[in-house]
């Protein structure tokens, strides 16, 4: 297990019957999590919340406020600097257990001896994996992402960390649609990373599911890696999938390369429990010293 425990901003206080209680910076929400299938306690912790999404019997749900929170706001992790928003979906913009992504994105560029190092992310949400490789001394990192949203939410991130003058290019565009155009192009990418949805629509409605589309996805990136690659990661929250799972179509995927499989997940402050936050899959070429405990 990869723990995302450098946070100061952040902390998973309290977890039981379905919902973890975080702290964002000084805001504390109460959201749901099917994960936790184990019990609540007494702790009056519990009763600190300032935003408390409660779930609908009919799908879906909506956020109460115990006060008047504002519409957004901001935590630092390490140098980065990101913006929280509590959607109508429950989310808030960052996933915090891919901290531990971060610092491994970050340790494999820093490390590298490429003076040019291009990184892809795919899939790539509000762009805290993209600004984590940016700030760590990419060259180039292309940023790829389906909703407008959420691109403009990630230039938001950008501008926080300060890294409005390194080369990062946004891009909305059905992925697997945008993978076959950089083959035809012939370009390569030192650095892939991709965080691929259970279930997600394209720009035009191109339907995707994992389980149909993940092969799909593993050649072409493949195909786009540079023979001198650093690294490969994949991230997934599907539930269907195990590590064992992964790291099978992966070294199927990827013969002659070294991978490594398990799960990430968040230290709870109450009780030193783990809350499980999906697998992670990394891809190192033969030669490259990779990190087997980020």
């Amino acid at each position: 297990m990869n723990l995302s425990d450098k946070w100061s901003d952040y902390e998973c206080l309290a977890t039981g019957n379905g919902y973890k209680l975080e702290r964002w910076g000084n805001i504390i929400l109460n959201r749901p999590d099917p994960s936790i299938i184990w019990s609540k306690s007494n702790n009056p912790i519990w009763n600190s919340w300032d935003g408390y999404y409660k779930r609908s019997n009919l799908g879906g749900g909506a956020w109460s406020f115990r006060k008047q929170i504002p519409e957004f706001w901001t935590i630092n992790y390490r140098n980065l600097t990101f913006k929280v928003s509590p959607t109508n979906f429950k989310h808030t913009g960052i996933f915090p257990e891919q901290a531990t992504n971060w610092d491994y994105i970050t340790k494999m560029i820093k490390d590298s001896n490429q003076e040019e190092f291009k990184v892809l992310n795919l899939f790539a949400y509000t762009g805290c994996a993209t600004m984590a490789a940016s700030a760590a001394g990419a060259s180039t990192v292309v940023h790829v992402d389906s909703s407008k949203g959420i691109i403009d939410w990630a230039k938001e991130n950008m501008h926080l960390s300060h890294l409005e003058n390194n080369t990062i290019r946004f891009i909305q565009d059905d992925v697997l649609k945008f993978l076959d155009r950089e083959i035809r192009r012939g370009n390569k990418y030192q650095g892939i990373i991709m965080d691929p949805p259970s279930y997600g629509r394209g720009p035009n409605k191109e339907v995707w599911r994992l389980e149909d589309n993940l092969q799909e996805l593993l050649d072409k990136a493949k195909d786009i890696l540079d023979e001198n690659y650093s690294f490969l990661l994949i991230n997934s929250y599907t539930a269907g999938i195990s590590p064992t799972s992964l790291n099978n179509i992966l070294k199927q995927t990827f013969p002659n390369s070294q991978i490594i499989t398990g799960e990430i997940g968040l230290p709870i402050t109450e009780n030193n429990l783990v809350l499980p936050c999906g697998i992670y899959g990394k891809i190192t070429r033969d030669g490259v010293k990779s990190i087997s405990w980020m």
